[in-house]
Parts: C-alpha cells; structure tokens; sequence
C-alpha cells in the first residue's frame, strides 16, 4: 500500500467518477464532445451547458495563479468568450476540458503579469478559501481560524507550479490526471509535486505555531 503522500504512489484501479454527476471521465469527455459539436451547429444552449458544467473548474484555475476571486472572474468570461471564438480549435472534441483550462491558465497568467495587486495580498483570499475548506493533508490544519495568514505566507513560499498542483488536488479535488492534463504535467511528476508541496506547507506551517505558543 502506498502512502498518499508518497510521489511514488499508484493510480487509481477503478474509473474515476465525477463527485457530482456520477460519470467517469470517458463519459464526460464524450458529452462534452456532442456539445461542443452541437455548439459549433449553433445550438447557444449546448456551449450554455458547457459553461455550466466547467465553470466551477474554470473559476478554481484561475483563482489558484491569481489568488483573487474577482480577477478570476475575469479570467473566466474571458477565456469561455475566446473559446466559444476559437470552438473549431477544439480537437478531438473529447478534450474540450483540459482546452479550456488551457485558455483559462493562459489568461489568467496574462492577468497576473498585468495586475498592480502584490502577490502577497492577493494569496490573503486564497488563504482564506483553503482555511474555510475540508481539504486534506496540511491543510486540514487550516481550519484554525488564526492560521489564514500562515497559510498564504506559507503557500507564498511555494513554487508556481506546486502551489497550483496542492490547491487544485487538496481544495478542488481534482485528480492527479486532471491536474497532469491542465498543466502538461505527467502523473507521476503531478504527485512528486503535491508531495513536496504538502511537506514544505507542514514544515512551515508547524514552525509558525510553535512560534505562537510560544510567544502566548
């Protein structure tokens, strides 16, 4: 049995299933296909369908390099605007999902690099998101309600790429495939990531408390 935390751990035996709709990720990649190929027909209600299918992840890859609710707003509607433009580009169909989070990655970096916000404030909403959620591993911990500043310094301190894959993991529970697809990662390198990053935010976070009980 492998540890969770081990970058060497195995995959999945059985077929992943949406947590809200049930489908494994071969039957969502194939509705996902008839859509996009009723949306380039022009049926307005297929690409309406899949806004509202991958919104919410849209929204968590954009919040996780912009750590800023509203710009990542702005990512959204501006990627789901270029892709509904660029729908032909999509092929194969099946992969219209890691597509779009390609487009909302890409805008979402380009909003970043033009924003005046500093990156430490702009982690203080991602801090809070993470201390307000059940996520696993280090992040449970955040659920003190004293640790949301801890966290976004901590996860300040983490590269680009490892803070993206643990808060894509932990927080959205996105699978180690899903988060491989988004970011051109393999698998294995998705789970060495998450891994590091896990250790690096318990090492961290540990070393602040003891600081605070020590100091009360």
């Amino acid at each position: 049995m492998h540890d969770r935390d081990d970058p060497a751990g195995g995959g999945d035996a059985s077929p992943r299933r949406s947590p809200r709709t049930g489908a494994t990720n071969d039957e969502a990649a194939a509705e996902d296909a008839a859509l996009v190929r009723r949306a380039r027909a022009g049926d307005e209600g297929a690409f309406g369908a899949l806004v509202r299918k991958h919104v919410r992840a849209a929204h968590a890859a954009a919040l996780v390099v912009l750590g800023d609710a509203e710009e990542a707003d702005d990512a959204v509607q501006d990627a789901f605007v270029s892709a509904l433009r660029r729908l032909e580009d999509c092929r194969p169909e099946e992969k219209f999902r890691p597509w779009l989070l390609t487009i909302v990655r890409n805008r979402a970096i380009d909003l970043r690099r033009r924003s005046r916000v500093r990156r430490a404030d702009s982690l203080d909403v991602v801090g809070e998101t993470v201390a307000a959620s059940p996520a696993q591993g280090p992040l449970r911990a955040a659920e003190r309600a004293d640790a949301r500043a801890h966290l976004a310094a901590a996860l300040a301190t983490l590269t680009d790429v490892r803070r993206e894959v643990v808060l894509l993991h932990d927080l959205e529970g996105w699978s180690h495939r899903e988060i491989g697809e988004h970011l051109g990662l393999a698998e294995g390198t998705v789970r060495a990531h998450l891994f590091w990053a896990r250790r690096d935010l318990r090492r961290r976070l540990s070393a602040e408390w003891r600081r605070d009980d020590d100091d009360a």
